[in-house]
């Protein structure tokens, strides 16, 4: 399977983050923190360090902070980096590193989100192992993976594992400070920052009949072959986002060797859901409209060439060739990005859609997606 997609959308190819190792030429895939803050002052001459519980440093002294300020990156790495595991899939056709993130632990059993491509090799005819923060390995079970949206929740029989704070990604913005940790090139407890380079970018990766469409996030965080699964954090620290996805300029696995500063995860708006639903069920459900796309359109918008009957679409009225050119404030500009703000909401949920009628007349309707269980 092809490592490298092209979206519709930019002029740059979509690959997923992998693993770095490669066998038999098969690459596989692999609020605010209270951190420990203390305020002293330093003597100017002696440089003797003194405690400080008024606040302030008598003549002579100058007052100083020791430990990682609460919300700083060094405050938001030493806590976070507990819950971000590296995952090691052996498969016939190669070994194989990405990264994962600790969902919920109990007593007994610790549930751990990554990618489905990362453990795709293993998933049939090979093993996954989870490595903590503190070196310890455990093999690894899969309870539920989901190709559509590049989900996975694996589990191993140990418990009391720290968790990851989820965060709330539908509230970042552009130019917002984000944290990348990850296991990138096979190496281990790596962090990069950066800021929000995009919101709602549509990208699309997989194989054909089997492809992942993700809303996501872009940052210019370091992001590389082993990132995929690893946390996407805020600036303090709570989970916005799994890294899925990298851009590159070529179109062979060659050329997927580094960070461009184009990097893609899925916002933990769009997976929370998911990952619940793979816990409770062993399977999640996407939301349905019940249209098929005219791939050979090159127009502007989605163009709907089918309609299932009896499904939200049809119920809506939405009619054969009319072309969808906004979900809800969301511009549409071709099929991949209609796919994509689709999946971004629940089943249940409403959304405004703007058509333009073969009549050539503009119509908005609103639609309640229906549900549809995912591969």
């Amino acid at each position: 399977m092809s490592n490298f997609f092209k979206t519709t959308t930019a002029k740059v190819t979509i690959g997923f983050v992998l693993g770095a190792t490669a066998v038999g030429g098969v690459a596989t895939a692999a609020g605010t923190f209270s951190a420990s803050v203390a305020s002293a002052c330093v003597d100017t001459k002696t440089n003797a360090i003194y405690s400080n519980p008024t606040g302030s440093c008598a003549k002579g002294r100058t007052s100083i902070t020791l430990g990682a300020p609460a919300g700083s990156i060094t405050g938001v790495v030493q806590k976070v980096s507990p819950s971000v595991v590296t995952v090691n899939v052996t498969s016939p056709n190669g070994n194989g590193t990405g990264s994962g993130v600790i969902y919920q632990s109990n007593t007994s059993s610790t549930y751990i989100i990554t990618n489905n491509h990362v453990i795709d090799s293993g998933a049939t005819a090979g093993t996954i192992e989870v490595e903590l923060d503190n070196g310890d390995s455990y093999p690894a079970t899969i309870v539920g993976r989901d190709s559509a949206y590049d989900l996975a929740v694996i589990k191993i029989n140990k418990g009391n594992q720290p968790t990851i704070v989820i965060g709330n990604s539908s509230t970042l913005n552009i130019g917002d400070q984000v944290i990348a940790f990850g296991s990138p090139l096979g190496l281990d407890h790596t962090v990069t920052s950066g800021i929000v380079s995009s919101l709602n970018r549509p990208v699309t990766t997989g194989s054909t009949g089997a492809e992942s469409y993700v809303d996501a996030i872009q940052t210019d965080a370091a992001i590389n072959p082993g990132n995929s699964g690893g946390a996407l954090t805020d600036s303090e620290g709570k989970l916005v986002g799994i890294n899925s996805a990298i851009a590159t300029l070529g179109s062979s696995a060659s050329s997927q060797s580094g960070s461009i500063g184009v990097g893609f995860s899925i916002p933990i708006s769009e997976t929370q859901r998911v990952i619940d639903e793979i816990i409770k069920n062993g399977k999640a459900t996407r939301p349905f409209l019940g249209v098929t796309f005219d791939q050979s359109y090159t127009g502007k918008g989605a163009k709907i060439q089918a309609i299932s009957a009896g499904e939200a679409a049809q119920k809506a009225g939405i009619v054969v060739g009319s072309i969808i050119t906004k979900i809800d404030n969301n511009r549409v500009t071709d099929l991949v990005s209609a796919i994509v703000r689709i999946r971004s909401y629940a089943p249940g949920d409403k959304a405004t859609i703007t058509l333009t009628l073969p009549t050539g007349a503009s119509k908005v309707v609103t639609v309640t997606l229906g549900s549809a269980s995912t591969n």
